[in-house]
């Protein structure tokens, strides 16, 4: 059975289209609308065993090696370069293997790098969020209520757009790697289970909640009992916690991903 067949893609099929594809027959070979019928379970059973093969980068990297060894080994007896003996059709099908390998290999690492980029768009912002908050926690900044109203006024719209960011990047992220509790998974309508969600999407919110109340009661310990800051830089730094320190956090985290995604792309 060829999985790319049976849910009728091209191998060179993208898994956005993969996973379009066994939707859109998981929804034509729906039980209840097929009245049940064998033949159509055991199609949707195969469409299922497909996908799950071919939705996972690394599945489908050792389905695409067998499929093209096979491809390679097997000859009907014709006599044409795909199946000759001769050392020129030899070698002419030992490139294309090797190309044609070269292109699973680089499909799965490409496949892999856009996984970590995606996970490092929920990583960076919630690590960057802890660590201001406990750099505000310490220093205890009160330039807000100082500062001319042309600069609050920046200050208050960085702020917004800061938590917009924060939002939706952690939003993002934890529909992307986390499952939620609640969700029933039985709907054929739905691709099946991503293997990548191994977390729940409670206990990761849970985690990244309680990791900023630590560093914003370590930073508050810890300012407390040096005010160095406070000290050196009273016009912009205080010995006592204001409510603007609210304000910092998510302009720090926003400022920071986006020269995180700035040098990132510089790079690739």
């Amino acid at each position: 059975m060829n999985y790319y067949d049976v849910l009728k893609v091209s191998q060179r099929a993208s898994k956005n289209e993969i996973k379009s594809a066994y939707r859109r027959l998981a929804r034509e070979l729906h039980p209840d609308k097929n009245e049940g019928s064998e033949e159509t379970a055991k199609a949707f059973a195969a469409i299922a065993e497909a996908y799950e093969v071919l939705g996972n980068p690394r599945e489908r990297a050792r389905y695409d090696r067998k499929l093209l060894e096979a491809q390679y080994n097997n000859g009907n007896g014709d006599d044409s370069i795909f199946t000759s003996s001769n050392s020129h059709a030899r070698r002419w099908r030992q490139l294309v293997y090797e190309h044609r390998y070269n292109e699973i290999i680089n499909r799965m690492v490409a496949e892999e790098r856009r996984q970590s980029a995606e996970l490092q768009k929920l990583i960076f912002p919630a690590v960057a969020l802890i660590l201001s908050t406990f750099l505000v926690a310490y220093g205890k900044p009160h330039y807000f209520l100082n500062a001319p109203v042309i600069i609050k006024i920046v200050i208050v719209f960085l702020f917004a757009a800061g938590i917009f960011h924060i939002y939706g990047r952690i939003r993002q992220g934890l529909d992307r790697f986390t499952y939620d509790d609640d969700e029933i998974h039985d709907s054929i309508f739905d691709a099946p289970r991503e293997p990548k969600k191994r977390f729940s999407r409670l206990i990761v919110a849970a985690l990244i909640l309680g990791s900023l109340v630590l560093s914003f009661a370590l930073g508050l310990v810890i300012g407390n009992y040096s005010q160095f800051l406070a000290v050196t830089m009273p016009r912009i730094f205080s010995a006592t916690l204001y409510p603007e320190f609210i304000f910092y956090p998510p302009i720090f985290v926003m400022i920071a991903d986006l020269a995180h995604s700035v040098l990132t792309r510089l790079e690739t």
